[in-house]
């Protein structure tokens, strides 16, 4: 529906940003007298009581961000039809949501190639480590990662940025524009590629099915995928050692 970006369009998008911005004040804000109130527990250690405080604002603010989100805009259907053309079917939309974990994660593989490759970068994300030590004290954090991180996000670089760019633009612009400042909010500048490639991925695929739930899915996944590695890392590598081991034995 090109042309279609009016004021009311532009009220839209400036209470959903706004509302985003508050949330990550608000859980910064929030996270310190949390983890004043987690430091009274003996049994935890200052570290401890930090990413409890830090888990736990960040879940309710995720929380109390979602609810508004819904309140205000989901059930406004029109809000969501930004593209010419009938939307995929529910089942192609989900189909499409598995294909976009499966490309966003190879794209990554391919960035993480260059990066390393052209530019040097080790790979291994910071943010990522650390989120997944506190999911380890504090596992409630992976609400906040898998189901309302991959939720907000798509709703605010899909939907707002990308489809309010895409109705003034076209696709290419729409995508580039919307995936790079995707990546520089997650503030790790020297992954950019990294974070940009399941940006354009999830793009392409809303503007494939016209529905923004197929990004989302694969949102939910990526981040899912994530969590499980990282939170068993150490398992994975005993695997791999005792598969060499036998293959060693055998040889």
């Amino acid at each position: 529906m090109k042309g279609c970006f009016n004021l009311k369009n532009w009220k839209i998008y400036l209470y959903l940003i706004l509302t985003y911005i508050i949330m990550q004040l608000a859980s910064v804000a929030l996270a310190s007298p949390l983890t004043q109130y987690f430091n009274g527990d003996a049994a935890l250690s200052a570290k401890e009581a930090k990413y409890h405080g830090f888990a736990w604002s960040l879940f309710t603010t995720n929380l109390l961000a979602a609810i508004v989100f819904y309140i205000l805009f989901f059930r406004k259907k029109n809000f969501f039809k930004i593209f010419d053309g009938k939307p995929a079917s529910i089942g192609m939309t989900i189909v499409w949501g598995i294909i976009s974990f499966f490309l966003a994660l190879f794209g990554q593989m391919i960035a993480g190639m260059i990066e390393m490759t052209l530019f040097g970068i080790e790979p291994g994300s910071d943010n990522t480590a650390l989120l997944s030590d506190i999911a380890k004290v504090s596992p409630i954090i992976i609400v906040s990662m898998v189901i309302f991180a991959p939720l907000l996000e798509e709703l605010i670089f899909r939907r707002i940025l990308f489809g309010g760019l895409y109705q003034k633009t076209n696709f290419i612009i729409a995508a580039m524009i919307s995936a790079l400042v995707f990546a520089v909010v997650h503030n790790e500048l020297e992954h950019t590629l990294i974070y940009m490639a399941p940006a354009l991925v999830f793009s392409f695929v809303y503007y494939k099915t016209k529905r923004l739930l197929a990004p989302i899915i694969g949102h939910f996944m990526m981040n899912g995928f994530v969590v499980v590695i990282q939170l068993n890392y150490d398992k994975i590598m005993e695997l791999q050692k005792l598969q060499q081991s036998v293959i060693a034995f055998f040889q």
